[in-house]
């Protein structure tokens, strides 16, 4: 077909419309595109539980296979357990899912050999160059051998590996609530938890890229409103959210409270630091809480700030040989983990703190949750640039006020910060604050949302 790649290829990933942006030929295409761009002898291919998952990752294979690269098809997997199969064979990977997305769409996360990652500037491009390149002027010449395709399945592998890194036999028993969304939760959490002092109360655990139940995006507060409620009505322990490729994991408490990202990310890093000997570098971006630096810092780390986005962690990670990085979205990363983002791991450290101690989730964050947060706020702006020099024109130069244009543009004071970030897909500005009390936090949010909605 053919197909505008601007529409699909993004900083990232590809991600769009089946099959009004992409299809199976496109898919196929892209195949090759990756094998050549990587240079690979080999690679491994998984999907999520979508509709078109299983087609588009057959045809990416026999593109890849068609110029002369073995593939090993692990099946059904999440992205992270992708990225475990790319870390353990030492092989580029390519991951069919598009997340959270609704179930119309798809798309491949792509990653080197050792899961270091593919963006726009680290082969992203090239890949999507030869694509256009072989849609005017017709696909490569196969290669004299084709290469083989092979079925491995890398599940219990995955999962003794994540349990290798994080001790729970020794834990109290917990009852935990997981709401898989009707994602790949539903596919890693019943082998991962096995044998796991846990009594497990699964929620929407069956494989449906149609979402039937509800978005499997849990940063959406409306998405965890089921998994709050079974929460309270078991008098389980805690509730965890999976996305729907199960690589961002969001924790509710035993009253079925959301605990911030941050403060997950606040306690990993306590538990990592600790595990490597009470140093080291831990990543954050810069809308994580002020309790991570500071947390970090009290644990003998060294904090490391960085822009929003995946690919600048992980870029950080290996340039710093750092041993976690967090970002607010839910993500975290681990150097055990070859650098890449685990929500499974995530959520073994949270059961192995929970279950190393007696008393409950809430009073085990509170530590972890020192300050008043906004959450993000979009606003449809019609110029982001005007509004971010209005900002500035009307913060610059008071005292005690400090700016930096990182990522957006940060305010900062003794008491609170903001920042405001433009999206890059869409027309809107994105504001987080966040203060050491509520109203001050409110005063400040609205103080900046006044400028941007002006």
């Amino acid at each position: 077909m053919a197909a505008d790649l601007s529409q699909i290829v993004k900083a990232y990933d590809v991600r769009g419309v089946v099959p009004d942006q992409w299809d199976e030929t496109l898919a196929e295409q892209f195949g090759a595109a990756f094998a050549r761009v990587t240079g690979a002898d080999a690679i491994v291919v998984g999907h999520d539980m979508r509709p078109s998952s299983p087609g588009l990752s057959g045809a990416f294979a026999r593109g890849a296979a068609a110029l002369g690269v073995d593939v090993t098809e692990i099946g059904l997997c999440s992205t992270d357990q992708l990225y475990y199969a790319s870390g353990a064979l030492n092989l580029p990977g390519a991951m069919f899912t598009a997340s959270h997305n609704p179930a119309q769409y798809n798309g491949i996360k792509m990653c080197r050999a050792g899961a270091a990652p593919v963006g726009q500037d680290t082969g992203l491009a090239d890949i999507r160059a030869l694509v256009e390149r072989w849609a005017e002027e017709g696909a490569p010449e196969p290669a004299a051998a084709p290469g083989t395709l092979t079925r491995q399945d890398t599940l219990k592998d995955y999962a003794a590996h994540l349990r290798s890194l994080v001790d729970l036999t020794a834990i109290r028993p917990l009852k935990v609530v997981v709401d898989a969304g009707n994602g790949m939760g539903g596919h890693t959490v019943p082998t991962v938890f096995e044998g796991l002092p846990l009594t497990l109360v699964p929620m929407y655990f069956e494989l449906d890229g149609t979402f039937p139940n509800h978005e499997a995006n849990p940063l959406d507060p409306a998405n965890i409103v089921d998994l709050q409620e079974r929460v309270r009505e078991e008098g389980a322990d805690l509730g965890i959210a999976f996305d729907g490729d199960a690589d961002r994991c969001f924790v509710v408490d035993e009253n079925g409270d959301p605990v911030s990202p941050s403060a997950i990310t606040a306690l990993v890093a306590a538990r990592e630091l600790a595990k490597h000997g009470g140093s080291g570098t831990v990543i954050h971006n810069l809308i994580t809480s002020w309790t991570v630096p500071e947390v970090v810092r009290e644990n003998g780390g060294t904090p490391v700030r960085t822009r929003v986005g995946h690919s600048f962690i992980k870029e950080e990670m290996a340039k710093s040989g750092a041993i976690f990085g967090g970002e607010h979205s839910a993500h975290y990363y681990f150097r055990d983990f070859w650098n890449a983002d685990t929500g499974m791991l995530a959520a073994l450290h949270v059961l192995a703190a929970l279950g190393g101690q007696d008393g409950p989730l809430s009073a085990l964050v509170e530590q972890y949750d020192r300050y008043v947060g906004s959450g993000e706020i979009n606003s449809t702006v019609a110029d982001q640039q005007a509004r971010l020099a209005a900002i500035r024109a009307a913060y610059e130069g008071q005292d005690g006020v400090t700016l930096d244009e990182l990522d957006g543009l940060t305010i900062t004071t003794a008491d609170w910060w903001f920042n405001v970030r433009a999206s890059n897909t869409e027309p809107l500005l994105r504001l987080n604050a966040e203060a050491r009390d509520r109203q001050t936090m409110e005063k400040t949010r609205d103080a900046a949302l006044a400028i941007i909605r002006a």
